[in-house]
């Protein structure tokens, strides 16, 4: 063996979980490359899509621990939000403009809140939003929702655990979901306002939970990124 030189061969790169609390408008691709570059990771995913104008919990894998990305997508999610009842969008948030207002002082009689709660509680056979990652003949739902395409759109099995809502700023409606893998939580926020024949858009959503990872244990972005690059002896940007 020349001196100076190992012949143990280089090991692979264990990877590490990382917990981010996702800005509002990056998208989950954003904050994995951001780090793929910032942080000179040479593997990198996350698990579980937020959209743009969502915050919260991201969960992201490097290295050998993208292996484990399944296992994290997998499991139980929580949010909490605001939606707001009487008015639509085509993409059920403030992404797209408004298409419709509806009256909505018949819903304060009676209990049809907590119906609509009850209703959109337990195994549901849901319908994802026409401006979702979906695919379709191959393609994205949005690319088509975006051209003005009408889409055959398939119901899909998910759980709602826990539904809960408190209505003391109505129309405004703050809410916490407990919920399965899969579940759409725009399209909760369309067929809650259309059990309530007014209609509702999602105004803000933060995912505060997967599994047994909090939020409150993420990092913010910039803070995770200096942290990394101070590990790695790199000047920050």
């Amino acid at each position: 063996m020349t001196e100076g030189h190992s012949n143990t061969a280089p090991q692979p790169d264990p990877g590490e979980v990382i917990l981010i609390d996702k800005p509002l408008t990056w998208t989950s691709f954003d904050v994995a490359n951001k780090l793929k570059k910032a942080c000179k990771f040479k593997k990198i995913g996350h698990a579980g899509t937020l959209d743009p104008l969502a915050t919260g919990l991201l969960i992201l894998c490097t290295g050998k621990k993208t292996k484990e990305i399944d296992t994290y997508q997998a499991q139980e999610k929580e949010y909490t939000g605001t939606l707001v009842l009487g008015k639509t969008t085509p993409s059920v948030d403030l992404e797209t403009g408004f298409d419709g207002e509806y009256p909505v002082d018949h819903i304060l009689s009676g209990t049809r809140l907590q119906d609509a709660v009850k209703a959109l509680t337990g195994e549901l056979d849901q319908k994802p939003p026409v401006y979702s990652a979906v695919r379709v003949d191959g393609e994205r739902l949005y690319k088509k929702a975006r051209r003005g395409e009408q889409v055959e759109i398939k119901t899909r099995k998910v759980m709602i655990r826990e539904f809960e809502i408190d209505d003391k700023d109505f129309p405004e409606i703050s809410f916490r979901i407990v919920c399965s893998k899969g579940t759409y939580i725009r399209s909760m926020v369309r067929d809650f306002g259309g059990l309530l024949d007014s209609g509702a858009y999602l105004k803000e959503l933060r995912r505060t939970r997967i599994g047994d990872f909090d939020v409150k244990d993420a990092w913010e972005l910039d803070s995770f990124i200096r942290q990394k690059r101070a590990e790695l002896g790199l000047p920050n940007e």
